[in-house]
């Protein structure tokens, strides 16, 4: 099954896409994805809707969204675009790394996304994002697997400059990220795309394009690790819940700060108001988004500084 999601007469309603990937109908209101998964529904209501000429919701309302990195190509230039020459360090091979990004920024196929507030280097992330359709804990790789409901697009909008020193810090990226994350325009069930997996990796092309100029191309296949995979370490010692996404981390090429740090020069240039970013994965579709005018800065001060020196001493018990 395909779903997605837009408002009629200020209510959220959910769609069965057709296999086009670029219309559907409605189902009778008040049901959401999972409902339909639990209990089958037929998506009769009106004409078919034509998503070139709506704005979608995201497809699924998630309560959490885990963003990975697991693509080395993208890695390492991404690196690159923070400190020349500077290599992967060995715990990326360990374990996929990933931070939580904001549920509340959520945007959805032909939103206008603002950049982010005292930006300079607004940027795309071509993604695909997995959906949980069942709570688990700790899950094993082979019990994970069974816990993904399906896939959608994800884009993960970045304000580099902001990024850049937040994560100086060590703490990992905060308002150079959360402003707005992008799903859609469908949510595709994982039993449609069997035909297409092999050892649990979806052989997907995949493609971005900045106002119909194509930029980069991958394919999901190129992941370092599987969805199941990332699926288990998420839930290692906590919850993965239903509607829970998990993002496959940037594929290779499909960011502008990619191409600054291989080839040491900001071109192409940082997004602007005005420009049309189109994500598009086998499948799955293609999701666009307008950039829009950030909202004003409110200046926050620097930190005071306090006079300080450090603890006392332990002395353990005699």
């Amino acid at each position: 099954m395909k779903f997605f999601r837009l408002i009629i007469d200020g209510v959220p309603r959910l769609g069965q896409a057709d296999d086009d990937l670029v219309s559907g109908r409605l189902y009778p209101a008040g049901l959401d994805a999972f409902d339909v998964l639990d209990r089958p529904w037929t998506a009769t209501e009106g004409e078919p809707l034509d998503f070139a000429a709506v704005e979608l919701l995201p497809p699924v309302v998630a309560p959490t969204i885990r963003d990975f990195i697991t693509f080395e190509q993208h890695t390492v230039g991404a690196l690159r675009s923070v400190a020349a020459g500077k290599g992967i360090p060995s715990a990326w091979y360990d374990a996929p790394s990933f931070y939580f990004t904001n549920p509340h920024a959520v945007t959805g196929h032909n939103a206008t996304v603002a950049m982010a507030p005292g930006t300079g280097q607004f940027d795309f992330e071509l993604e695909v994002a997995a959906v949980i359709g069942a709570d688990g804990y700790n899950l094993s790789v082979e019990e994970a697997g069974e816990h993904i409901a399906g896939y959608m697009i994800l884009n993960d909008w970045s304000a580099r400059d902001l990024q850049r020193g937040e994560m100086t810090v060590g703490l990992g990226p905060a308002k150079g990220k959360d402003t707005a994350t992008s799903l859609g325009p469908v949510f595709v069930t994982k039993d449609e795309l069997a035909d297409v997996t092999s050892d649990g990796f979806l052989n997907l092309s995949m493609s971005v394009s900045v106002n119909g100029r194509v930029l980069a191309t991958d394919s999901l296949a190129n992941m370092a690790w599987t969805f199941a995979e990332l699926v288990a370490y998420a839930s290692r010692g906590t919850w993965v819940r239903r509607g829970d996404i998990l993002g496959s981390g940037t594929s290779g090429g499909g960011c502008l700060a990619e191409f600054w740090g291989w080839y040491g020069a900001m071109t192409p240039p940082p997004l602007e108001r005005g420009d049309v970013v189109s994500l598009t994965v086998e499948r799955l579709g293609t999701l666009t988004n307008l950039v829009g005018r950030a909202a004003p800065v409110h200046e926050v001060p620097k930190a005071r500084r306090r006079v300080y020196a450090p603890p006392l001493p332990f002395i353990p018990d005699a």
